[in-house]
């Protein structure tokens, strides 16, 4: 971890910009090709979340501005790695928030998952025991085929980014799931989520 330095970054005066606004987020939400995700998912019997969520944290973790964190007093962190705290479902429909580290290694992120399922489904707790925010919030939404989504979100030094992942849908031979991301604009432009959405669908296409 270490601190950017803010005056001579090349975004110097949008990031001044944006964090004297009241609401300085925006979203985008795209459709993705997730026809190998699920097929490979369907062939190793392992979960097809988990196989499109690994995709995804390692195009996160490929564009350095999604590891950019704003502090209390507005300095900004960059983190080393970023990991995945994701809603997990309960058998009584409520969800907790979990921790699940990251590692580029696919079965070592499935048991970081595992873990945090097992601790999730065996507890009340709304939030995991680890809470940073070298983090990324994500929730799936399996039963709609969203076409926009909207995030709750705190104050303007709130900078961790949202993802949601939709209900996916069969198109000729394809497999296309909605995907929502919402950022904070201090930090994130509109090219870095398209050099996100571009190295997330890279990802799922090499699964």
């Amino acid at each position: 971890m270490m601190y950017l330095d803010i005056d001579t970054w090349n975004r110097k005066q949008h990031f001044k910009h944006f964090m004297s606004l009241q609401d300085p987020y925006f979203g985008v939400t795209a459709v993705l090709d997730v026809t190998k995700a699920y097929q490979k998912a369907t062939k190793n019997n392992t979960s097809f979340f988990v196989t499109y969520l690994h995709a995804c944290m390692k195009a996160i973790n490929s564009i350095e501005n999604f590891k950019y964190r704003i502090t209390n007093d507005q300095k900004i962190i960059i983190h080393n790695v970023i990991h995945a705290s994701a809603t997990i479902k309960r058998p009584d429909n409520t969800f907790g928030f979990s921790f699940i580290h990251f590692s580029d290694d696919y079965l070592e992120f499935y048991q970081n998952f595992l873990k945090e399922k097992e601790r999730v489904l065996n507890s009340d707790a709304l939030f995991p025991p680890v809470n940073s925010d070298n983090c990324v919030y994500c929730s799936a939404l399996p039963w709609i085929h969203f076409t926009g989504h909207k995030e709750p979100k705190n104050t303007s030094n709130d900078s961790v980014t949202r993802l949601a992942f939709g209900q996916f849908k069969k198109e000729k031979n394809t497999l296309q799931m909605p995907v929502s991301i919402t950022v904070n604009h201090a930090l994130v432009d509109g090219y870095h989520v398209g050099l996100f959405f571009e190295a997330f669908q890279k990802s799922l296409d090499s699964i």
